[in-house]
């Protein structure tokens, strides 16, 4: 899973860096969404504008049409969402990071109108506007995402009614993920960015690995496909 995109190659969250991600062969890319003046989704991670872009303030005291007029990094604009759904739709799947829980609507508004959801996953450290969501639209997909180790990461994720849960990888092991899927639920870790970091989560049966540098896990892992495959 492509964490906004490819960064380590690209600006991160930019057409450009969703690009590089599906050019060498994620199966999904995360993006973050926050809400902008006009009421529409803008594809960039921070409530500000000052750290990825040339320009300063906060996101939601631009329209849309002014954000994109920024540059992004390398020329790139600050995408909208529809943007990037219809760049990724149909060649993997969309993983959208809730920023803040007033942008809850525009989002559901967004999945109704494109009848998308089967093709993405709305996911939030915001666990009370995933429940929200899933609540209006049962047909999302939705994950809480969390940090640390909590006594008891299923029933978070179970008291949000989430399919996911999305961890950083460091609190994550075996038997947390046994009881997760136990209880029918996904695990997402992020972000491995290294192979000697990525070996120990391969045998733990996870269902989604985010990373910042997506070609150097794809590259690993098809070389070990390719040396199984010539072992048979």
């Amino acid at each position: 899973m492509g964490h906004r995109g490819a960064p380590a190659d690209e600006p991160e969250n930019t057409l450009r860096s969703f690009r590089r991600a599906l050019a060498v062969g994620v199966a999904a890319v995360e993006l973050d969404v926050q809400l902008t003046k006009d009421g529409r989704l803008a594809v960039i991670h921070d409530e500000t504008l000052d750290r990825t872009t040339n320009g300063t303030g906060r996101v939601k005291d631009f329209t849309l049409a002014e954000l994109h007029r920024l540059d992004a990094g390398r020329g790139e604009p600050v995408p909208s969402l529809e943007a990037v759904f219809d760049l990724v739709r149909g060649k993997a799947h969309l993983v959208v990071e809730l920023k803040q829980p007033e942008a809850a609507g525009a989002l559901l508004d967004f999945f109704q109108e494109r009848r998308a959801f089967e093709s993405a996953t709305v996911i939030s450290f915001w666990h009370p506007a995933v429940k929200a969501l899933k609540q209006a639209e049962p047909r999302f997909n939705t994950g809480v995402l969390l940090v640390g180790c909590p006594v008891d990461p299923v029933g978070l994720a179970r008291a949000a009614n989430s399919d996911a849960l999305i961890l950083q990888y460091a609190y994550v092991t075996p038997e947390l993920v046994d009881a997760a899927h136990n209880h029918g639920l996904l695990v997402y870790v992020w972000n491995i960015d290294d192979i000697t970091t990525l070996k120990p989560y391969l045998t733990m049966n996870l269902d989604g690995i985010g990373s910042n540098r997506p070609n150097i896990l794809i590259e690993y892992l098809k070389k070990v496909e390719a040396e199984v495959s010539s072992e048979q």
